[in-house]
């Protein structure tokens, strides 16, 4: 069976830790998938950014960007995405300059609003909640350094990326999908409320989209949790880690390395953690492949998505990529034989003897 998907299918990855491992095992998992993703056949593959979270190791996500586009030869690498309020433009323009310069044509730039998780947080990392407010703000002036004569500082110039034009891509709910729009970038939209919702936020975008020098016509990806398995149940399965810990996220203020599902399942869970953790699940597309290639191809009509951006957060590594397996068969993506990844720095010679 091939899902009728007209439309590129892509891979966002959080290097969630796993309860009882080391956190380097988590990244070091990112960079593999990355590998095992291009061969699939995906097109893009984007990493996160969270901050002094235990179930996350991915805090640095231009240095893992790095990492990934170095082991890999073909798919497109991004962020999704750098957290604008935790940074000086002037620095990420640099650290994507750098990308760009090293890895060329293969680098998106992903961008969000959000802040440190919790208030601590937030101080380590010098803002606070007010800081999402000038969002639309920051992300003109990081734009800015990339142009030649609209610098935020006529004197200082942003090196390597000043004259360099990589994608723009906002991630956005609700007043963000007008950023999006005003500042002609990408929009990237996921997350609660449903097709309907989705559907909305991309109404509104494309109806303000202005063209830019990022881009000359409106772009939506939709991002959602996908798993596809034999059964429902087993889908549901792989799905339930991530659930089980957004519940506990809610319920106790700390977000945990992830579980087994079976972990999850002997757990003594209260109401309202079992709430949540349905609520999160209501939102997942999962089942077996042709369950999964009808709600897709729904979610895909429903909105006028132009991409998607897939994400499954699991510690069973290998249901995990029998999943994505699965996935980009439905799609018919071209699957791709392993090729090492072109070099990009030049060793020093030896000095003569």
């Amino acid at each position: 069976m091939t899902l009728a998907l007209p439309v590129p299918l892509s891979v966002l990855d959080r290097s969630r830790t796993r309860h009882g491992r080391d956190p380097g095992e988590a990244l070091r998992d990112t960079v593999r998938f990355a590998q095992q993703t291009e061969e699939l056949g995906y097109h893009r593959f984007w990493v996160s950014e969270h901050h002094a979270v235990p179930g996350v190791a991915g805090s640095a996500p231009t240095v893992l960007a790095a990492a990934v586009a170095a082991a890999t030869s073909r798919i497109r690498v991004g962020t999704g995405g750098v957290m604008l309020p935790n940074h000086r433009t002037l620095v990420v323009a640099e650290q994507f300059g750098v990308l760009e310069s090293l890895f060329p044509g293969r680098i998106d730039m992903g961008l969000g609003r959000s802040v440190g998780f919790t208030e601590p947080i937030r101080r380590a990392l010098g803002t606070g909640r007010d800081a999402m407010a000038d969002f639309g703000a920051q992300l003109a002036e990081l734009t800015a350094w990339f142009t030649d004569g609209d610098r935020p500082h006529p004197t200082v110039h942003a090196r390597p990326a000043e004259g360099l034009r990589l994608p723009v891509f906002v991630l956005a709910t609700g007043a963000g999908a007008e950023v999006a729009a005003r500042a002609g970038a990408a929009l990237v939209i996921g997350g609660p409320g449903g097709a309907e919702a989705l559907a909305a936020a991309a109404g509104r975008y494309r109806a303000a989209f202005r063209p830019s020098p990022w881009r000359q016509e409106p772009y939506v990806m939709v991002a959602a949790d996908v798993a596809v398995a034999a059964t429902r149940e087993e889908a549901r399965r792989l799905l339930l880690p991530e659930a089980w810990a957004l519940a506990h996220s809610r319920t106790h203020g700390d977000f945990p390395p992830l579980r087994t599902a079976g972990e999850i399942e002997a757990l003594s869970l209260t109401a309202r953690e079992r709430e949540h953790m349905e609520e999160a699940l209501r939102g997942d597309v999962l089942g077996t492949e042709e369950e999964v290639a009808e709600e897709l191809g729904a979610l895909v009509a429903r909105t006028g998505a132009d991409e998607v951006l897939v994400t499954t957060s699991s510690p069973d590594r290998g249901a995990l990529l029998d999943s994505y397996r699965a996935l980009a068969r439905l799609a018919g993506l071209p699957q791709q034989p392993r090729r090492a990844p072109e070099p990009t720095l030049t060793a020093p010679r030896p000095p003569a003897r």
